[in-house]
This record gives structure tokens, C-alpha cells and sequence, in this order.
């Protein structure tokens, strides 16, 4: 079984919530995740950040609506790491 062990996603997001917020907020939807984040550049409204998200079994689809609930957007997955998992 293939399953997503960690992404490296591009983020822009408005200033509020602040990025201690919104990495708890990423990290309260994805069970036994670690997730770390960069703020790459920040303008008048916005800030861009690097969203480091590491766990056993990432589902992308949940990552990305809990960015978006909080008025943010994905601009590209600029990495990830898939593993093959023999199924028990």
C-alpha cells in the first residue's frame, strides 16, 4: 500500500491566524503529524510559507481543506515522499 509519509507545500496565506495558529491548526487534522513551517516572504496582506507536514499515512485532500478554512491556498506541492507499505 502506497501512503504519503511527508509533503513540502508552498502556502500564501492572509496575516491572521498567525503561524503558530495555523501549524496548530494543520496539525490538530492530521493524526501523529509533525508539522513545520517557514514564512519565505511577507507583503502588506500576505505572508508565503513553507508547510513541512510529516506523518504515517498524509492525505492531501484534509491538509489542504484545512488551509483553505483558515483563507489560505496551496500554490504547489513542492515536494513529497511516498513509501510502499506491506499491509499486514
Amino acid at each position: 500500500m502506497l501512503q504519503i509519509k511527508r509533503l513540502v507545500l508552498d502556502i500564501l496565506k492572509p496575516h491572521q491566524p498567525d503561524v503558530l495558529e495555523f501549524a496548530r491548526a494543520i496539525a490538530s487534522q492530521v493524526e501523529d503529524s509533525c508539522v513545520k513551517l517557514k514564512v519565505l516572504e511577507m507583503d502588506d496582506k500576505t505572508e508565503t510559507l513553507e508547510l513541512i507536514v510529516e506523518g504515517s499515512n498524509l492525505e492531501l485532500d484534509t491538509i489542504v481543506s484545512a488551509i483553505n478554512e483558515m483563507g489560505g491556498s496551496l500554490h504547489s506541492v513542492d515536494g513529497v515522499e511516498v513509501m510502499n507499505v506491506e499491509e499486514e
